[in-house]
C-alpha cells in the first residue's frame, strides 16, 4: 500500500503528468485524462512491490502516453497511428522545468475556458488540476456522485467540439485568459470558506485546494499581481478560519472571535505577498486590494479598534475597480461603522440584484440592530435563516433573532 506521502506525490504529479499527455494528443482531452488515471491507478497497485520509479513522473507519462497508443490503436487506421505513435524519446533529461510549468498552466486555461459554463470549469479544475475524483467533487458540492460525472463529461465534451488546441499560449493570451483561471480559483475558494448549503460552515478541503491551486499559480506566474494578491486574500482570509465556528459547528461573528485563535502564519506570509502586490509595476488589481481589506481584519487587536475609515476608502476603490452589488454591500457595511447606520440604510435601499440572497437580509438585519429597530431587525433576520441553505449561518440568525425577541428559537 502507498504511504500518506506517495499518494500526495501522486496527486502533485497529476496536472503535469496530464498537461503533457494532453500536449502530446490536442484535442484529445477526455481521452488524455483517462489515460492518466489508469497510469494513477497502475502506480497504485505496482509501485508499493516494485518501489517507486527513480523518476515517478516520467515513468507516469510513459505510462499514460502507451494507454493512448492503445486507445489509438482501436479508433484510427495503420498508416496514421504510426504517425500518432508518442516519441518516449522525449522523456529525457531535454524537458526541463519550465516545460512542466508551461504544460500546467495550460491545464488550468483549457479548464477555465470561457466556453465552458462557471459549474463545469470549477469541477473540470477540480478533477484536472487538483485531482480530486468525481466522488470527491460531487461530496463537496452535494450533488450525486452521477451528476457531478455528467456535468465533467460535459465540459471535455465541450472542449473537444471548440477545437481548442492545447499549445504554449502567447504573452497576451496569458493575460486575457489568466483572469477566468482566478476567477475559477477564487469561487472555489469562497465555496470552501463560506459553503453555500450544508451542515457545515466550512468545507476545509475546499478551501485547501483553492489555496494549493492559488500557490501553484503564483508559482507559474510569479510576477504577476494579481496572483499574488488572490494568494495573498486567500491566506489572510482563512487564518480567521479555526475562530468562526464553535466546537458545535456554531456560527461566531468576527466581532465575538478569540484572536488568538487566527493563524499568525498564514497572516504573516499573507501580508508579504499583500506588499509586493501592491508594488507590483503592473498596477493593482481588485484580489490585492480585497486582501487589503483583510489584513486590516487581521491587524486589529478588535472590531472597536479595526481602521474602518481604510476600509472604507479600500471598498470605494474596489466599487469602481469591479462595479457590482455585493461591493456595494460591503461597502455599505464598512459604512455603518465609520457613518452609522441611518446612511448605510439608505444605501441599501438603492442595491439592486441581491433580492433573494440572505446576505442582503442579514446585513439589513444588523443595520436595524445597531439603530435600535429591533422589531424590522428581527422581521430581516428571519428573513435571511430562510433564504439560506447553510445550517450553521440558518441557526445563528434565527438565534439572533430569538435574542433580540427574547426568546429561543424552539419558542418561534
Amino acid at each position: 500500500m502507498l504511504t500518506p506521502q506517495d499518494l500526495q506525490l501522486l496527486r502533485d504529479l497529476a496536472p503535469q503528468v496530464l498537461g503533457v499527455v494532453a500536449r502530446r494528443h490536442r484535442n484529445n482531452f477526455a481521452s488524455a485524462e483517462d489515460a492518466v488515471q489508469e497510469a494513477l491507478l497502475a502506480a497504485a497497485q505496482k509501485w508499493p512491490e516494485q518501489g517507486i520509479p527513480t523518476n515517478p513522473k516520467a515513468w507516469l507519462i510513459q505510462t499514460a502516453l502507451r494507454r493512448m497508443t492503445d486507445l489509438q490503436r482501436n479508433e484510427i487506421a495503420r498508416r496514421k497511428r504510426e504517425e500518432q505513435v508518442p516519441d518516449f524519446g522525449y522523456l529525457s533529461s531535454s524537458t526541463t522545468p519550465h516545460d512542466d510549468l508551461d504544460d500546467t498552466l495550460n491545464l488550468f486555461f483549457l479548464c477555465c475556458h470561457p466556453s465552458l459554463s462557471q459549474p463545469s470549469a470549477i469541477a473540470l479544475t477540480l478533477r484536472a488540476v487538483g485531482g480530486l475524483t468525481t466522488a470527491e467533487i460531487a461530496k463537496a458540492f452535494l450533488v450525486p456522485e452521477a451528476t457531478m460525472g455528467q456535468r465533467i463529461s460535459r465540459a471535455k465534451q465541450s472542449i473537444a467540439a471548440s477545437q481548442i488546441p492545447f499549445e504554449p499560449l502567447t504573452g497576451d493570451e496569458r493575460r486575457t485568459r489568466l483572469a477566468a483561471v482566478l476567477h475559477i480559483v477564487y469561487l472555489i475558494f469562497n465555496e470552501g470558506y463560506t459553503a453555500s448549503s450544508g451542515t457545515q460552515l466550512h468545507r476545509h478541503d475546499l478551501a485547501s485546494e483553492a489555496i494549493r491551486l492559488a500557490r501553484l499559480l503564483n508559482t507559474l506566474e510569479p510576477n504577476h499581481g494579481n496572483t499574488q494578491g488572490l494568494l495573498a486574500l486567500l491566506l489572510l482570509t482563512d487564518a480567521r478560519r479555526h475562530a468562526r465556528t464553535a466546537p458545535t459547528g456554531e456560527l461566531i461573528p468576527l466581532d465575538q472571535q478569540d484572536r488568538s485563535l487566527w493563524n499568525t502564519a498564514a497572516i504573516t506570509e499573507g501580508t508579504h505577498l499583500l506588499q509586493s502586490a501592491m508594488t507590483n509595476p503592473e498596477g493593482v488589481g481588485p484580489y490585492t486590494i480585497q486582501a487589503a481589506i483583510a489584513a486590516i481584519h487581521d491587524e486589529a487587536p478588535s472590531t472597536e479598534q479595526t481602521d474602518w475609515p481604510q476600509i472604507l476608502a479600500l471598498y470605494d476603490i474596489l466599487r469602481k475597480m469591479q462595479p457590482g452589488p455585493l461591493q456595494d454591500l460591503n461597502y455599505a457595511i464598512a459604512e455603518a461603522m465609520v457613518h452609522g447606520p441611518e446612511q448605510a440604510l439608505q444605501r441599501l435601499a438603492t442595491i439592486q440584484g441581491l433580492d433573494k440572497n440572505h446576505r442582503l437580509a442579514a446585513v439589513r438585519a444588523h443595520l436595524l440592530e445597531m439603530a435600535g429597530d429591533l422589531e424590522h431587525a428581527i422581521e430581516q433576520y428571519r428573513l435571511a435563516a430562510s433564504r439560506t441553505a447553510n445550517t450553521p449561518e440558518q441557526r445563528y440568525l434565527l438565534t439572533r433573532a430569538a435574542q433580540l425577541a427574547g426568546s429561543s428559537p424552539k419558542q418561534k
